[in-house]
């Protein structure tokens, strides 16, 4: 198993770091949020979890060790592969998605792209022992970032300059104002997408 990633970032796209380790380039994906805390040039250390398929080897990379293991557990639930334990890990941090398990909120499962009302329910019988108390204050582990501010973010990341994603946000709202008028929620790694055709139009 590849533990973690460390060197420099030779490139970061909508889903995907690349992080040079000993010459070679390894592409990790990421949740939006994870990679706006990463820079082209700049050092990174990643922990990763390397998911192995009949026709493919991925490996998905966290901020941390516990934002891993939560992506791991999250796995050992029936129905939950590494695409939708990365998408809830997208929607919420570790601690929220402890939080929401530990009281049974199944509201917060919900506005997770590809959760239902009942695979949260399902989800929140069989996680209930095994993601553990939250290790935060719920206060701050309740709270995870908007889209807007997790676009902004992703966007900031990938080396546009504040005002040019402010203008790429306010251009995707009312995509995420229709998936929020139609009971859904905003998915960022779509809205990621439509923001940077915009800003390359814009160029």
């Amino acid at each position: 198993m590849i533990a973690f990633v460390s060197g420099p970032v030779a490139a970061v796209g909508p889903d995907t770091a690349v992080v040079e380790v000993g010459g070679v380039g390894m592409a990790v994906q990421c949740t939006p949020t994870t990679l706006s805390g990463l820079r082209v040039g700049q050092p990174a250390r990643l922990a990763t979890s390397l998911v192995v398929r009949e026709d493919s080897l991925t490996l998905y990379g966290f901020a941390d060790d516990d934002e891993r293991q939560v992506f791991e557990l999250l796995q050992t639930a029936s129905g939950v592969g590494p695409r939708l334990a990365q998408a809830m890990l997208a929607v919420h941090s570790p601690d929220a998605l402890r939080l929401a398990v530990a009281t049974g909120d199944e509201k917060a499962l919900t506005t997770v792209p590809g959760i239902g009302k009942k695979g949260a329910q399902r989800l929140l019988l069989e996680l209930k022992d095994r993601l553990g108390e939250p290790v935060g204050r719920p206060a701050a582990a309740a709270a995870a970032p908007g889209w807007s501010d997790q676009l902004h973010a992703a966007l900031v990341g990938l080396g546009y300059a504040p005002r040019e994603a402010e203008d790429a946000v306010a251009a995707v709202a009312p995509q995420a104002e229709a998936a929020l008028a139609d009971g859904g929620s905003p998915q960022v790694p779509q809205l990621l997408r439509a923001a940077l055709q915009t800003l390359n139009r814009a160029r």
